[in-house]
């Protein structure tokens, strides 16, 4: 993917968001049929997708009453920050308790939280908070690269496209969302890894080099991919991180 034709992408889905906006806002308010004590995700949380683009699967949550049984007609109401889109952003639950929306990430690359809401019987406010994450040209390079060259063996999940190579390999490669182990290494690592192969830090030898295949700048961004998707996220070393 060229870089023109990134941001021209990027400029249809924010003209595409900022229409929705202004039917979600001028959406009114259902009144709810019944009171939750619980949030609960059922599916779309930590999704990942280009920034300004809608994630590729719903978001998809329950709410529950005290015996975790399913309510019907609860009100549930969708937040994030700045930029983040819903569609819709508010409704009633459905017959099975769940309330499913599209969400559309911002303009900037990172990690958004969105929250959905509800109200109890008691009239207090009832949250659930999920994490998308959003790609930036690099980053989003760097899941291209990842989808043809490392995730085949580096994800244990089979899809129609692909099957997985996981179960196969004697030394079971980490994938790059496990951050416990990940965030071990350095840029520097990763990238005498990548070029190098397994052996290069002493690791694996059945993690072949990249050098010849790959040039540097697409190798830093499968790392810039690798750092965006690790969860728990990681933190460069020397660097003092402010809490929320």
């Amino acid at each position: 993917m060229t870089r023109q034709a990134y941001i021209l992408i990027l400029s249809l889905a924010a003209l595409t968001t900022s229409g929705c906006a202004r039917r979600i806002a001028g959406a009114p308010t259902q009144k709810p049929a019944a009171f939750g004590s619980a949030v609960v995700e059922s599916s779309g949380g930590k999704q990942i997708a280009a920034v300004g683009t809608t994630l590729a699967q719903p978001v998809v949550v329950q709410v529950n009453d005290d015996q975790g049984t399913a309510v019907v007609g609860a009100l549930v109401e969708m937040s994030g920050p700045a930029g983040v889109q819903f569609e819709p952003g508010t409704g009633l639950t459905d017959s099975s308790g769940q309330f499913t929306t599209s969400v559309s990430v911002g303009g900037m690359a990172g990690r958004y939280q969105i929250t959905a809401a509800t109200l109890n019987k008691a009239q207090k406010k009832v949250e659930l908070k999920l994490e998308e994450i959003a790609l930036g040209y690099q980053q989003v390079l760097g899941q291209q690269i990842n989808n043809q060259y490392c995730d085949r063996c580096h994800n244990p999940e089979s899809t129609a496209e692909r099957v997985s190579n996981y179960d196969n390999l004697e030394v079971k490669p980490h994938p790059f969302t496990e951050g416990e182990a990940i965030n071990k290494f350095n840029d520097a690592d990763l990238l005498a890894i990548i070029s190098h192969g397994g052996s290069a830090l002493n690791k694996s030898s059945l993690m072949p080099p990249y050098g010849y295949t790959l040039s540097k700048s697409e190798i830093q961004a499968l790392i810039a991919y690798i750092r965006a998707v690790s969860d728990p996220p990681y933190h460069t070393p020397g660097l003092v991180y402010a809490k929320n």
